[in-house]
């Protein structure tokens, strides 16, 4: 079970890439110029390549749309009051533009040109860590079939029952009990309990010298009467 865990884990480090996902491309946005009271409204607009452009003309008289300088050509049809025309620049550059009907009527239009969105990015994974763990796998089934053979080979060996885990759990909880009995039963004496037992054995010595020297100076006191 350790090795398979290994192997899958290492297999994942070797094949796992982190995809690093691109900035979303700006939308195209859209822009408008009112034609009022004979003027364009902005008279500047600063826009990205890809935006559109609406004008409405809100004025009586008709207006329309004609660029005067830049990098591409722009003409609009005649626009009546209420009507709109739009235009999509792709080509960056700075316009000026001009009412056909109403030469007094300029503005200006700049198109700046779109960023270039940035590249995705993947970083993978060294591929010589799979390496330990594919060795191991490679061991797998050689051990596996040496197991298979021998119990080919000896088929009526009876097979040891192998320790369940609990009783291989329970058998340090058991041990536990007798290792600390056996290590009270050597725990040396307190100083207190010796210094008793020594004084004790100094009365008892005292008591025996007493009773023998009261015996000798008694059977001394019955010689010297008998004499």
């Amino acid at each position: 079970m350790p090795r398979l865990t290994a192997l899958l884990g290492a297999l994942f480090l070797a094949g796992a890439a982190i995809v690093l996902p691109a900035p979303a491309v700006q939308a195209a946005a859209g822009h408008q110029v009112l034609m009022s009271g004979y003027a364009f409204s902005p008279r500047s607009l600063t826009i990205t390549a890809g935006d559109t452009v609406t004008w409405t003309n809100q004025d009586q008289a008709p207006h329309d749309v004609e660029t005067t300088s830049g990098p591409a050509s722009v003409h609009s049809p005649m626009l009546s009051k209420g009507g709109s025309w739009s235009h999509t620049f792709t080509t960056p550059g700075t316009y000026g533009y001009l009412c056909t009907v109403h030469p007094g009527m300029t503005a200006q239009l700049v198109v700046e040109a779109a960023a270039a969105p940035a590249p995705t990015v993947q970083q993978h994974q060294h591929p010589t860590a799979a390496a330990p763990a594919t060795r191991a796998a490679g061991a797998m089934p050689s051990s596996m079939h040496m197991g298979h053979s021998a119990e080919a080979a000896a088929p009526g060996a009876a097979k040891s029952p192998s320790p369940s885990p609990t009783a291989s759990a329970s058998a340090p909880a058991a041990a536990q009990p007798a290792v600390d009995n056996a290590a009270s039963a050597i725990r040396p004496l307190s100083p207190l309990l010796l210094l008793t037992g020594v004084v004790a054995g100094v009365a008892v010595l005292c008591l025996l010298l007493v009773g023998s020297r009261s015996a000798a100076a008694a059977s001394r006191n019955e010689e010297a009467g008998t004499g």
